[in-house]
């Protein structure tokens, strides 16, 4: 392999091969039954990352010189196994491999020196940087592979990766700053050289112990480090069963807002309650001829009890694989509504399990969880307030649920939407329109998804903030091509949707000494009368409405004998919607932790629309928003 600069080929050696791990000899099978050969997949990483940084004196007493360098290197092969056709108890083994190792260094030197003709010295700095990279991949080798197994279910297993052709590349380069005689820097391009990796040979240190009632299943993992270096061993293997197994169970999503590019979903991070969830099942077919069967997806998640049959079934795909190949099967599932328990308790994961199933008998399975958080809810604040009124939610929705459940009160990063509604009863400044806050509404709800990768979303609306709620659904909100509306549910809290008397009583004369504010202009009972006749758009919506009606101000208020929350009407917060609720409080006691129990949390804690939660759909068509 060629050398690369600044790297000791002692330390080279170390990262590239791992003699002193041998792969055990082959074995005779001693308390197996089974005399046929393993078959399977094994999968090996190397990973290395050393990092130097220092700083000495300049020779000349002046200055200094600092340098840093890092080396990472990653190795990863997946090497299938195979029984020989013959079946005399023999394996074969084939590689897929790459390895990446990368050196970059960076040099800077400062000097304090005089210039010729100068009084005061001078800093002189010069910066230098070298990278170095070398790439080696193979679609596939023949690798050596073998296990050892003793009488009591102890075993080994080994395998040896030969060498790959490597291609290294390079750079350099340097920028000076300050010299007596202007010094110009530059780069340059370290032309292209091949060569070859060593070869890898590691194996297991014989603890791990198959039971005595299954010895012809081995899976486990081993990791073993060495200096900065960590090399790790997975395995699944089998002999004497069927020939189809299960390889892996994977999960994607899509990543907002690109439709179909697919992105997966990793232990780590989670999907949204109401994305479209890409089911992936990896079959391998060991055998030297064609196999056909069924593969199960099914939910473990909502089991009363332990009978793994109780679980509810997801889609059933009959499928076939050729000889000794491998095969994807796929399916796109609708995760509406399963970010809840039908009890209505938070359920933060997913149980997935994977069967495969010929004539009646199960061969193999395979189970992940898939990490679900509910849709994120929109906070729209109302007349003279702002997204303060929200602060407590954040938490409030942690303590709900704690998978991850977001709270987006617009206003709270102002560079993603703003919306002006008045800063009190008594400010007489002007006020943004409804519809330049549905505009500032919609760029919120736009970061919300793209910070949460989801698709859908639900409003909270206070007050005014309902009608810029529906402003925004009736005038911009897309249609996916799931065919569901991007705001699943928009819940309003004393919203007038009818107006209010009390803005017909305050606005009038601020407009007759042209003191128009919008906020309150938009809330009389004529003019809304005409929003309701341009604005009148569900686009598939669920609408709730919460009306508030305070004893203590349970006199006439605004000229208006109407049971009232201090501002606005009951019949007018709840308008021609079908959902509703009353509560016994004031219109500016709506974001209490009282209302998100009573109120909010029951509607979105349901499938939406009543549909059948995890319902599979079609492929949807590509499209981008």
């Amino acid at each position: 392999m060629s050398k690369l600069r600044l790297i000791p080929s002692l330390a080279f050696g170390l990262m590239l091969t791992s003699a002193a791990n041998p792969p055990p000899p082959a074995a005779a099978p001693l308390a197996a039954k089974c005399v046929r050969g393993w078959s399977g997949s094994v999968q090996f990483t190397r990973k290395q990352t050393s990092s130097v940084s220092k700083s000495v004196p300049r020779i000349a007493g002046k200055g200094i010189q600092t340098t840093s360098s890092t080396t990472s290197y990653d190795y990863s092969a997946l090497i299938t196994v195979r029984e020989t056709p013959e079946r005399t108890g023999d394996s074969v083994a084939r590689a897929r491999a790459t390895s990446l190792l990368t050196f970059s260094e960076s040099r800077s030197s400062t000097d304090q020196l005089m210039c010729s003709g100068e009084r005061q010295p001078r800093t002189m700095s010069g910066s230098f940087t070298t990278k170095r990279e070398t790439r080696a991949e193979t679609p596939g080798v023949p690798a050596t592979f073998g296990v050892t197994m003793s009488s009591n279910g102890a075993y080994s297993i080994g395998i040896t990766l030969p060498s790959l052709h490597s291609t290294s590349t390079g750079s350099n380069s340097s920028s000076y700053s300050g010299q007596c005689k202007p010094k110009e820097g530059g780069s340059t391009t370290v032309p292209v050289s091949y060569g070859r990796t060593d070869p890898i040979s590691f194996s297991t240190d014989g603890s791990h112990r198959a039971p005595l009632s299954n010895l012809d299943h081995l899976s486990n993992s081993y990791s073993k480090t060495y200096g900065n270096i960590t090399d790790t061993l997975r395995w699944n293997l089998r002999r004497c069963g069927s020939p189809l197994r299960m390889v892996d169970l994977k999960f994607e999503d899509m990543k907002f807002p690109n439709w179909e590019e697919w992105r997966e979903i990793t232990p780590q991070n989670r999907t949204i309650d109401g994305n479209i969830v890409k089911m992936k099942a990896i079959v391998a077919n060991d055998s030297s001829e064609e196999q056909s069967a069924k593969l199960v997806f099914k939910d473990r998640s909502s089991l009363k009890g332990a009978d793994p049959r109780d679980a509810d079934l997801l889609k059933e795909i009959s499928f076939s694989v050729a000889a000794g190949e491998e095969k994807t099967v796929e399916f796109l599932w609708d995760s509406s509504g399963y970010a809840w328990f039908d009890s209505g308790q938070q359920r933060s994961r997913q149980i997935i399990k994977a069967e495969i199933w010929d004539k009646n008998k199960k061969i193999d399975d395979l189970e992940r969880n898939l990490n679900l958080a509910p849709r994120p809810l929109v906070l729209v604040h109302g007349y003279w307030t702002d997204w303060l009124m929200w602060r407590a939610w954040s938490s409030m929705l942690n303590d709900t649920h704690y998978g991850g459940w977001q709270a987006f009160a617009v206003g709270e990063r102002p560079e993603k939407g703003k919306m002006d509604m008045g800063e009190s009863a008594t400010s007489f400044k002007p006020t943004k329109t409804i519809s330049q806050n549905a505009a500032e509404l919609a760029s919120y709800i736009r970061y919300a998804q793209e910070f949460s990768n989801a698709w859908h979303v639900d409003i909270v609306a206070h007050t005014m903030g309902g009608l810029v709620a529906r402003q925004y659904i009736h005038q911009s909100m897309p249609i996916y091509p799931d065919r569901k509306p991007q705001v699943v549910h928009l819940m309003m809290m004393g919203t007038p949707n009818l107006g209010t008397p009390c803005a017909d009583i305050m606005s009038a004369p601020l407009e007759a000494v042209g003191k128009r504010v919008e906020a309150l202009r938009e809330m009389r009972t004529s003019v809304v009368a005409q929003f309701n006749k341009q604005i009148f758009e569900r686009k598939g919506v669920e609408f709730s409405a919460l009306a508030g009606a305070s004893s203590i101000l349970s006199l006439p208020r605004c000229y208006s004998m109407e049971s009232h929350d201090g501002f606005t009407p009951v019949p007018s917060q709840l308008w021609t919607i079908a959902d509703t609720a009353r509560m016994n409080i004031a219109y500016d006691e709506m974001a209490s932790g009282g209302v998100f129990g009573y109120f909010v949390l029951p509607r979105v804690r349901r499938a939406p629309d009543g549909r059948e939660r995890g319902q599979v759909i079609e492929p949807p068509t590509r499209r981008r928003f």
